[in-house]
């Protein structure tokens, strides 16, 4: 494959950025400061690696204009340089381009509608009455459930499971293990003996929804689980049945939100994060990693409830002394008590 490069004044022009250097210098490809050359270009977002930038060897690097003076290189600068990477980053990525066709081994129901820009790979199953629109990808051995819906553009990486009556919109991005539409946690006790409910709703996912590797979004029990524009989910995290998640809001890997939650737009969840059933999440919440939401939220905000490690030593006396907050509670009132009397 031959090798691609450009021209620092094709990329600064491209990203809206400023260009401190040489205009026809040339880069291949992206690397972190630590390791790029001389013909890749790097970044720098987070401050904590500001050290590196001095002594980077790449070719040159898209920075704020409060860090440009510390470059001894070629450099793009951006209000924000993150930004600039994410789209950059699109120019050198090598992910296959699947061809437009179906696979001689894919099953497809005749009742289905596919259109021919569309790819579907090897052992996929299309179920009857599911329509396909244009440019779509459904990767090898994924599986797209009967009357499902998937918009223009959107991907299904190989493996995915789209269950009967999912509707995806366009230029939707499913990794491989997604499951979408599985059926809702939903039982019945009759005397200790659980009954299934069926769950008779489906998903409904917006556009420019990713969902990240074995994450599972279960169908609703009358209405369907509803996903925003726009809304990111990182890997492993479970959405339960009749969940609603705001356009634009991104979680991060392991968040569990439990059953009939309304999440806000543009909301952010830590990693390990998790939300009780049948609550309401506003807008513009953020909450930190391991944090554990039991009651509504209705104001935006930060918000943290999970404890940060510590050496196991300080760890045990800080335990010993969360149970002994009660007894400390019920001391301070009896003395308040006594003082008032």
């Amino acid at each position: 494959m031959a090798e691609t490069s450009y021209r620092l004044q094709e990329i600064a022009d491209a990203l809206g950025a400023s260009l401190r250097g040489d205009p026809d210098a040339r880069v291949s490809g992206m690397a972190t400061l630590q390791a790029a050359g001389p013909g890749q270009i790097s970044f720098l977002a987070n401050p904590s690696y500001g050290k590196y930038l001095k002594d980077t060897k790449a070719g040159a690097v898209i920075v704020s204009p409060a860090t440009a003076d510390q470059a001894q290189t070629n450099v793009l600068i951006m209000d924000n340089p993150y930004l600039g990477y994410a789209r950059l980053s699109h120019w050198f990525d090598r992910t296959p381009v699947a061809p437009a066709g179906i696979h001689a081994t894919a099953f497809i129901d005749p009742s289905a509608t596919i259109a021919a820009t569309a790819s579907i790979g090897p052992h996929a199953v299309v179920e009857a009455d599911v329509q396909i629109g244009e440019q779509v990808v459904v990767g090898a051995g994924s599986v797209v459930g009967a009357r499902s819906r998937i918009g223009d553009c959107s991907i299904l990486s190989p493996r995915v499971t789209l269950a009967h009556d999912v509707q995806l919109g366009q230029r939707c991005n499913i990794l491989s293990g997604a499951v979408i539409g599985s059926a809702g946690f939903g039982f019945a006790n009759e005397k200790g003996q659980w009954h299934r409910i069926a769950q008779l709703g489906g998903v409904v996912l917006g556009d420019d929804v990713e969902v990240g590797a074995n994450t599972t979004i279960d169908r609703g029990a009358l209405e369907p689980t509803v996903i925003g524009d726009g809304v990111k989910l990182d890997n492993l995290i479970q959405v339960a049945h009749n969940v609603q998640i705001g356009d634009h809001t991104a979680m991060a890997a392991l968040t569990a939100i439990a059953g009939s939650t309304s999440i806000g737009k543009y909301c952010v969840f830590g990693g390990a994060s998790a939300v009780a059933g049948h609550l309401e999440v506003a807008d513009g919440v953020h909450l930190t990693g391991m944090s554990m939401v039991t009651n509504d939220i209705s104001e935006p905000g930060v918000y943290s409830s999970g404890l940060p490690a510590d050496k196991n030593r300080q760890w045990r006396k800080n335990a010993v002394r969360f149970r002994q907050l009660d007894g400390l509670a019920r001391r301070i009132k009896e003395l308040e008590k006594k003082f008032k009397g």
